[in-house]
């Protein structure tokens, strides 16, 4: 019904590069928690735990995307396809709870103070900074309008400027033994993560409370038609929303002057749509003798 092959080929392509990040992140991880035990660094042990929550957004971000291949049945007639804006989401709140996290352990550390192995801080991020990157690089060639895509990549970013700044941390200590300036280049990472969490959880909440596609101004519809399409009186009743990013719909009233004409007018109106404002999935119902939706609705007041 919805998406074209390219659309599948698209979102399949999403898929695989979600599921090759995750596995590389998840192997990683792996080797980061063996690296702080071994060097006593909190900071690689605190970089590790983002990267717990980077291989689950991930894995989150596949099944997203894996559950939006099945087809709609009689329970979700739009299909899964929503399912995914709901993982960007909570792939974005969850950015907010890690970028509070660090605050806070940085903090605590610069208040107390931590030992630190510099020489083993540095290698460790070294190599997770070529992982990032990798993860990074996938993600960079999927489908970056798709709102999945960008909270997993976020989280990506997220990490490899941790990675950044744990081997830059780790440089300064070795040289200099000054260990403030681990926690410190770790709380501007948080605000870096906060800023893109915040777009992230913008955008997808927008589309679970039915908003309109940035893109489309709902209120030049009626006038566009009217003025654009023969035979169109009025149009009222227009609500536009998105399932995800790339399946936006329509609904609206048309007012005509012959009803003989119906079927060339929905025909129109249907075209202009797609033409002018990029919505395909329209469904329009037409009225020849005033609104059917006036008597009922002047009986519920609104």
């Amino acid at each position: 019904m919805h998406g074209s092959h390219d659309h599948n080929h698209v979102n399949k392509s999403n898929e695989t590069r979600m599921a090759l990040a995750a596995a590389i992140t998840g192997l990683f991880m792996i080797a980061e928690v063996v690296g702080g035990v071994i060097s006593g660094s909190l900071a690689l042990i605190a970089d590790a735990g983002h990267m717990l929550t980077d291989f689950a957004s991930l894995a989150l971000a596949w099944f997203g995307f894996r559950l939006a291949r099945r087809p709609a049945d009689w329970k979700r007639t739009y299909g899964f396809d929503r399912f995914q804006v709901l993982v960007a989401f909570v792939n974005g709140l969850t950015l907010f709870v890690i970028a509070a996290w660090i605050v806070y352990e940085a903090y605590e550390r610069l208040t107390e103070g931590a030992e630190v192995e510099g020489g083993v801080m540095m290698i460790v991020a070294a190599l997770g900074l070529l992982v990032n990157i990798g993860a990074f690089w996938l993600l960079h060639g999927a489908d970056r309008e798709n709102l999945n895509v960008r909270g997993a990549a976020v989280h990506v970013l997220g990490d490899l400027l941790g990675s950044v700044a744990a081997l830059a941390a780790g440089g300064v200590i070795y040289w200099t033994g000054w260990t403030p300036i681990d926690p410190l280049l770790s709380v501007l990472v948080a605000l870096i993560i906060l800023r893109s969490g915040w777009y992230v959880v913008k955008a997808s909440a927008h589309i679970l409370l039915e908003g309109a596609p940035p893109e489309v101004d709902s209120r030049e519809i009626g006038p566009d038609l009217v003025a654009n399409v023969a035979g169109v009186e009025d149009v009222h009743h227009v609500h536009v929303w998105a399932i995800t990013q790339e399946r936006s719909m329509v609904t609206l009233h048309a007012s005509i002057e012959q009803p003989t004409a119906m079927d060339d007018v929905v025909r129109g109106i249907k075209q202009r749509l797609a033409e002018r404002f990029g919505l395909n999935h329209a469904t329009v119902e037409v009225e020849c003798e005033g609104c059917a939706d006036a008597a009922t609705e002047t009986s519920h007041g609104h």
